[in-house]
């Protein structure tokens, strides 16, 4: 009787383990073929030319990338600055990682972050994005509230604030800003920015920035801050406080809007076909819109295409602005994302005029460079009116750390930074002879700096290449303490050996005073001379000027090619540089420093 139930109990198992496996197919191995490329890179954050900017001298920073490869993944390294820190050998889906890693010690200063990545056969791949912790942004005008230029990221520089972000906007890879680094907004479907908005109440208001118009959709919200509309939940159109700025298709045409509530009733600022912009020309145009006490106006280009009186605006319930949406307070005519491009956006506390408006356009845009007429045999000029450009070649200077903009002589003008200075190729700047112009706001601290300096590596040197101190060709411009003054010096090099051009308390200047002191130094094949503030100085014979190994122009800073003395970043202000391809007269000098 045992044995019988014995048997049945082992057909019983028999046949529940044969009905589980009925009808799954027997486990095959595949050949996944041969291992034919290497892994595929892609950093997702940060971009190339994204700044990070906190009130911390040390941040965090959360590194972000993908890496693929055809048969698996054998490690992942990443590298900061050339140093690894951190490595990953160990992955859920052995062809495709999406990876984070925090890196707790970043510093002031231009970073190099490397993803490295090796398959399972050797093969290598690298991507290399090059990106700065920058110092807080300082506002450029009266007034502003918000400054978002776009550059890799999505953050108000004034408040040092990051927008949430609704959906997958992107980035344009262009930017209507001249140089390196420079960005803007991309559109996407369903995709916008929000920022709290209690913080940008004001009885006066403006708005400021660029677009390149996609008319697809061909009806968007561009920003919007207003009320919630409890009584339509699904067609946001509570438009009795607050403003929506927006637009429609007009023809074929884009047609842009404003509209502001002043607690009780909306005003329509509606320009017509002078508010009209033709998207087909895939070009950048400025938009600007204001409101005070008693009107509200529309300006593109710099052109008032609007006005209209208003009642003032009130702000009741406006607790959010949106950006490149209607979306989520405007939506019940379908003014949703924007796919177009946005860059520079500003906000301000009052109502710009025209000629405002009409500054920031020629900053922005690089009016002010094709407006230049050269003088004097002038062959540089960086006026640093918020960018470091010179004008002669429209060529953009390569930034090292975070120099930044202050009030200048004229205009804006170059602010030093500790460890900051600008870099700019030799070649066109090197002829039998060479004079400089500029203004300077001396900062004493520290009490010694490179200026200017064009001269070659340093090879031999022991402690090369942080004590630079090739003084055979080019020329040396730079400032050191004596006593309560600061002392300015040319050195020049003949190819074999250099001159010193030092004028003893002759070319000493008053630091304390906060004034703009104009220098200027020139070089011919005899002579070198140095002026300050149109007198001479210092004048010395030479026995020629070489330009041997010179190929880089160093402003504000003796780095990279002229440390070994510790003449680094000068964290004075600079204005209105120029070179010039002969050697001025001090006629020339006086009229340049006299702006004739």
């Amino acid at each position: 009787m045992k044995m019988t139930k014995y048997f049945l109990s082992v057909l019983s198992l028999l046949f529940v383990f044969y009905s589980c496996n009925e009808g799954i197919d027997d486990i095959i191995p595949v050949n996944p073929g041969p291992d034919e490329t290497a892994p595929v890179v892609n950093v997702k954050y940060p971009q190339e030319g994204t700044q990070i900017r906190v009130l911390e001298e040390v941040t965090s920073i959360e590194i972000q990338f993908e890496v693929e490869d055809d048969i698996e993944i054998g490690e992942i390294e990443l590298l900061m600055d050339g140093s690894q820190i951190a490595s990953f050998s160990d992955f859920k889906d052995y062809r495709r990682a999406s990876e984070a890693y925090t890196y707790e010690n970043l510093t002031n200063g231009a970073h190099e972050l490397t993803v490295k990545a090796s398959d399972l056969s050797g093969k290598t791949t690298e991507k290399t994005v090059n990106f700065e912790k920058v110092s807080p942004y300082t506002s450029l005008y009266e007034g502003e509230m918000l400054y978002m230029p776009f550059n890799g990221d999505y953050i108000d520089l004034v408040n040092l604030q990051p927008a949430t972000t609704v959906g997958n906007p992107g980035f344009a890879g262009e930017s209507v800003i001249m140089g390196d680094g420079q960005n803007a907004y991309a559109g996407a479907e369903g995709s916008y920015l929000t920022l709290p908005g209690d913080q940008f109440h004001s009885e006066t208001f403006s708005a400021v920035f660029w677009m390149k118009v996609d008319a697809v959709p061909d009806r968007a919200g561009i920003l919007v801050m207003g009320p919630p509309d409890p009584n339509n939940p699904d067609k946001q159109n509570n438009r009795k406080s607050g403003f929506r700025f927006f637009r429609e298709n007009a023809g074929g045409m884009q047609r842009f809007k404003l509209n502001v509530g002043n607690g009780e009733a909306d005003t329509w600022v509606d320009g017509g076909a002078a508010a009209d912009v033709d998207p087909t020309l895939n070009e950048w145009t400025h938009m600007a819109f204001t409101i005070s006490e008693d009107k509200a106006s529309v300006y593109i280009n710099g052109q008032v295409v609007k006005e209209v009186d208003i009642a003032g605006i009130d702000w009741a319930g406006c607790d959010i602005l949106s950006i490149m949406s209607g979306a989520p307070r405007f939506t019940g005519w379908s003014h949703l994302s924007d796919q177009s491009y946005m860059d520079e956006l500003r906000l301000f506390n009052r109502a710009l005029a025209v000629e405002e408006i009409r500054d920031i356009i020629a900053v922005e845009s690089g009016e002010i460079i094709n407006d230049y007429e050269p003088k004097y045999g002038e062959i540089f000029n960086m006026p640093f009116e918020e960018e470091y450009v010179d004008l002669a070649t429209k060529t953009s200077a390569t930034v090292i750390g975070t120099p930044g903009f202050t009030e200048g002589k004229a205009g804006k003008a170059y602010q030093g930074a500790a460890d900051s200075y600008l870099t700019f190729p030799a070649d066109g700047l090197l002829n039998d002879e060479f004079s400089a112009s500029f203004w300077m706001n001396i900062n004493a601290d520290p009490d010694r700096a490179g200026i200017l300096v064009i001269g070659p590596e340093d090879a031999d040197n022991a402690d090369y290449p942080t004590k630079q101190n090739n003084r055979t060709s080019g020329f040396r411009f730079f400032r050191e303490k004596a006593g309560d003054n600061q002392r300015f010096k040319l050195n020049v090099g003949n190819g074999e050996k250099d001159t010193w051009v030092d004028g003893g308390e002759a070319a000493d200047v008053d630091p304390s005073t906060g004034d703009w002191v104009h220098f200027a130094f020139t070089i011919s094949q005899e002579k070198a001379a140095i002026y300050i503030n149109g007198d001479l100085a210092k004048e010395q014979d030479l026995e020629g000027l070489d330009w041997t190994g010179c190929d880089i122009l160093s402003i504000m800073s003796g780095a990279p090619r002229f440390s070994g003395w510790n003449h680094l970043s000068d964290l004075s202000a600079l204005d209105e540089l120029k070179i010039f391809d002969k050697a001025l007269s001090q006629d020339d000098v006086l009229e340049i420093m006299n702006g004739e």
